[in-house]
């Protein structure tokens, strides 16, 4: 029976597409659904909370910067946002090479969460409602056990009939917040949890897991000492995370953030009551996240450690908020106040929001298609923590996949998948829906096979036409990149057939940059190879040079200077791709393949991969396995 507090009524909207959500992941979907044409209404259970940032106040971040690029390239709405509500910037790993290079920008939260609910309020074919969806609804299963959605119903008993449904709930179902013996069922920011939505998706025999994860303190600016801690200031020069925004947009007076560090006293304080953390005395029942633990995580799995960086940043411009970053705890809030009070600089800080942990439902990934569609549910998709990945730019990423996947099934069209050679959301869905993970999913740029390729800096090369064949990119912006990769290819080709001979010019050049001489002529794109030199520093032995935008030389250096290790990639993508191009019968019967192990048998009808690649890459699938796989389909 479906849950209503009230008597079950038809409303009269009609809608094609809903989303249940408006956290990161839910903006995306909704606006991409609803520029594509298709009439959308997206719920949240506070209009107040859309595009919340509820635990660090930044966008972007190693590897996580890729999928911000990512998704403006593809016509999402993060990167735009982030580029006019930034107060500090800066590219991170600077001093390693290009594919490793990631924009991480300290967002003002407020003005974010304000100027996304703008962007969704004045979007075209989309509605807000401020309610908990507390049903999915679908028919009778097929012969096949496949069941179709029809609608959703909210906590009033209102039905809004509908023909597709993306959920990204996030972290809001049977939320429960935690801190010591403090235990509230409430989401994030303590607002108001989705506590009945679980039970409808058991019913369609959705598998649910239980996830954690967790957040700092909030303290009061006035109440910390900066002379004690070591100032952290943005980039000079600002990159915009967005290609169409104009980057001298971005060039803004930007605030600083503070570095400081643990202590053994903290330490002890945290091991003298480790009995008293949830974490550790079991009221927590949820699965944390590895790569972002507690600072009670890091002090007994790491205790050779004398030390923790711990980074204070601003919240926003009109608050005395600050962040304690690498401080996440559920201990508690007397112990966090000892713990945090003997950090340097901390010795008499006010706590505005205490430090908790949140527990809360998500699904085992393995359940959808590569286009993030439930494998039984026809029309229903997910996106977000609620796929069991955890950060604000892996969500906006689903989330965008999933509003284009559910406008395109209304479209009659294929839904489009990016796969691990195209970009970082291919990585970051196929491991999602291959992959068992017991604990929430965080991209990495160490999950990339092919990070050279994959660079932040050519994401609109890699994905802008994939968006603009979805219908999300302008003409005018797709004519702008088809000029920028032409301007490349010929300055790329001239460098190649313009050679220097050993003129004083030239040696002089090569030694105010400490480099060795030339004994006879080469070319300019040979000099750029040099590690030590570069396509700006070679300007005036360049005689022919026409000026070009900013990134456009950039990529000009990097195909020069990296074309080896990129051909190289590239013959690995092409090996890559012949495995991904032999696809797998939606219908094959693995039980019925001789030779195939029992185990592979198993794994493989439960996930049923798309493709041969797919397939190799399921955890106790064996490559004996995928090659009777092979034998098998070439049978056929």
């Amino acid at each position: 029976m479906k849950y209503s507090a009230n008597s079950v009524w038809e409303n009269r909207d009609s809608y094609d597409i809903a989303v249940v959500g408006a956290g990161h992941a839910g903006c995306e979907a909704a606006l991409a659904a609803a520029r594509l044409g298709f009439r959308t209404v997206i719920f949240t259970v506070s209009v107040d909370s859309i595009a919340l940032m509820p635990c660090n106040p930044n966008i972007g971040g190693s590897s996580k910067g890729h999928l911000v690029r990512e998704v403006d390239a593809l016509g999402g709405e993060m990167g735009k946002v982030i580029d006019q509500t930034f107060i500090q910037s800066k590219m991170l790993n600077q001093s390693k090479g290009p594919a490793v290079h990631s924009l991480r920008a300290q967002a003002d939260k407020a003005n974010y969460s304000k100027m996304m609910r703008q962007v969704l309020q004045n979007q075209e074919n989309l509605d807000i409602r401020q309610m908990e969806v507390t049903d999915i609804l679908a028919d009778d299963a097929d012969e096949n056990g496949v069941r179709r959605i029809i609608g959703v119903q909210t906590y009033s008993g209102a039905i809004y009939h509908c023909k597709t449904v993306v959920l990204c709930t996030g972290t809001y179902l049977r939320a429960r917040c935690i801190y010591g013996d403090v235990s509230m069922q409430t989401g994030p920011n303590g607002l108001q949890a989705a506590n009945y939505l679980t039970d409808s998706l058991k019913e369609l025999g959705i598998e649910m897991y239980r996830f954690k994860t967790g957040t700092p303190a909030r303290i009061d600016k006035n109440s910390v000492d900066f002379s004690k801690m070591e100032e952290q200031k943005g980039d000079e020069r600002v990159v915009p995370f967005s290609f169409i925004t104009d980057p001298e947009s971005v060039q803004i007076d930007q605030v600083s953030c503070w570095l400081t560090y643990t202590n053994e006293t903290t330490h002890e304080i945290i091991r003298a009551n480790l009995d008293r953390s949830p974490l550790y005395s079991g009221m927590i029942e949820g699965t944390g996240p590895r790569y972002c633990p507690s600072i009670e995580d890091k002090v007994v799995k790491f205790a050779d450690k004398k030390r923790h960086q711990v980074f204070i940043e601003p919240e926003g411009i009109d608050t005395t908020e600050m962040y304690v970053g690498g401080m996440s705890s559920s201990l508690p809030e007397d112990v966090q106040y000892a713990m945090y009070r003997s950090v340097p600089g901390l010795e008499n800080v006010k706590i505005v929001r205490n430090a908790y942990a949140i527990e809360y439902d998500c699904i085992d990934a393995r359940q959808l298609k590569n286009t993030l569609e439930f494998k039984k549910i026809d029309g229903l998709f997910s996106g977000g923590q609620f796929n069991g990945s955890s950060g604000y730019e892996e969500a906006a990423a689903q989330g965008l996949v999933a509003g284009i996947n559910a406008a395109r099934k209304l479209q009659g069209k294929e839904g489009i998948i990016i796969d691990r050679s195209e970009g970082y959301i291919g990585v970051l869905i196929d491991d999602l829906v291959t992959k068992e993970s017991h604990e929430p999913y965080r991209m990495m740029t160490s999950r990339a096979e092919y990070r050279l390729l994959l660079r932040q800096d050519n994401a609109d090369q890699r994905l802008t036409r994939i968006g603009y064949e979805v219908g999300l990119i302008s003409q005018v912006r797709y004519d702008s990149l088809l000029m920028k990769e032409e301007q490349i290819r010929e300055e790329v080709e001239r460098l190649e057939h313009t050679h220097v001979g050993t003129s004083e010019e030239v040696q002089r050049l090569l030694e105010t940059h400490q480099s060795t001489p030339l004994v006879s002529g080469t070319t300019l794109a040979e000099l750029i190879r040099r590690p030590e030199l570069s396509y700006t520093c070679l300007e005036t032995i360049d005689k022919n040079r026409i000026e070009l935008p900013e990134d456009v030389i950039e990529q000009v250096d990097i195909s020069i200077k990296y074309d080896g290790y990129i051909k190289r990639q590239l013959r690995q993508v092409e090996q890559f791709k012949k495995l991904e191009s032999k696809k797998i019968p939606e219908d094959i019967d693995y039980e019925t393949i001789p030779s195939l192990r029992i185990e592979a048998k198993q794994k493989l009808s439960q996930i049923r991969p798309s493709s041969i690649g797919q397939a190799s890459r399921i955890s106790g699938v064996s490559p004996a396995d995928v090659s009777v796989l092979l034998v098998y389909l070439g049978n056929k």
